[in-house]
């Protein structure tokens, strides 16, 4: 196993783009080097990302979103409910007219999306969820058999820290420059001391976050709207905006420049395999919860996006 991912990482550094990439990243690094507030100062607008959840696609965001979303409901208590006196006959004699109420400013408005496509989508997801029960999750078990979880953390690690430019060239799009500076002080600190980012010692020995960002998420802050909800065979959730986005993403992620060779062809697989492994059982349980697990989907992905957008 070892002697597999080492001919995975050399490969990976002969790639003439990845080298181009990593001096680029190598001068940025110098360049933060010299403004340390930059990378290190509190970022009071924006907080790290909780883990989120997975279900059928092999895209990470539209992965996480279809089951990390649930509605806040909140009632008054009986304690807090105040006992009314009992109506008096002319009270009931003659009705109160009640001009009615506005809605509370308080109030947030459902997250919703327009589905022009959802015959369309409803076959995807279909095709979707028939994929994850009678294909991957078979294989995910077998995976999750043969490799220890740590092992397979370290390998969710190394492709984190493969995407470090897509994240880091969003930072910067979204003006976000202090989480630009984190990403490329995590790239050589997970590249260097982290055994080319199979460990996070960024995280667990200089407490620096990872920041999420790509350019669908670009979009939405600029001010493009989702426009409408599509569902694509094998990745998942997802709508104009978003899908525009992964195209522009795919620029910058590192494995494009391994597209039509045959190192993509294992890399891609295990990458997918291996996330779905740590996040097994968890879209069961959101269709096992929901009426129409395809609306819950869509209404959790159009939520979770949303609020991506919203911690600018």
């Amino acid at each position: 196993m070892s002697k597999a991912i080492g001919r995975i990482v050399t490969l990976l550094l002969e790639e003439r783009q990845l080298v181009r990439i990593h001096w680029i990243l190598v001068v940025s690094i110098f360049c933060f080097s010299l403004f340390p507030h930059l990378c290190f100062a509190e970022d009071s607008t924006s907080a790290p990302d909780s883990e989120v959840l997975t279900a059928v696609s092999p895209l990470d965001e539209t992965i996480e979103a279809q089951i990390c979303v649930a509605k806040d409901s909140t009632s008054p208590s009986d304690s807090e409910v105040p006992t009314a006196a009992a109506p008096s006959d002319e009270t009931i004699k003659a009705p109160v007219e009640t001009e009615p109420s506005e809605p509370s400013s308080f109030e947030e408005p459902e997250e919703t999306i327009a589905d022009p496509l959802e015959s369309l989508n409803r076959i995807s997801f279909n095709v979707n969820d028939k994929f994850y029960f009678w294909v991957l999750k078979p294989v995910v078990n077998v995976y999750n058999a043969i490799l220890h979880q740590d092992v397979r953390i370290g390998i969710r690690n190394f492709f984190s820290n493969l995407t470090t430019p897509i994240r880091f060239a969003n930072c910067l799009f979204q003006a976000k420059f202090k989480g630009a500076g984190k990403e490329l002080i995590r790239l050589l600190v997970n590249s260097t001391f982290g055994m080319g980012g199979f460990l996070d010692p960024a995280k667990k020995e200089f407490k620096i976050e990872k920041t999420e960002a790509d350019f669908g998420q670009t979009l939405g802050i600029w001010g493009l709207g989702p426009a409408f909800y599509i569902n694509w065979v094998f990745l998942g959730p997802s709508n104009l905006r978003d899908t525009i986005g992964f195209a522009g993403d795919l620029f910058l992620d590192p494995r494009t420049y391994l597209f039509n060779k045959p190192i993509f062809y294992l890399v891609r697989p295990v990458e997918i395999v291996n996330d779905t492994s740590l996040k097994i059982g968890e879209y069961e349980a959101l269709k096992k919860s929901a009426i129409d697990p395809y609306i819950a989907v869509r209404e959790a992905y159009t939520h979770y996006r949303q609020n991506k957008i919203n911690k600018k």
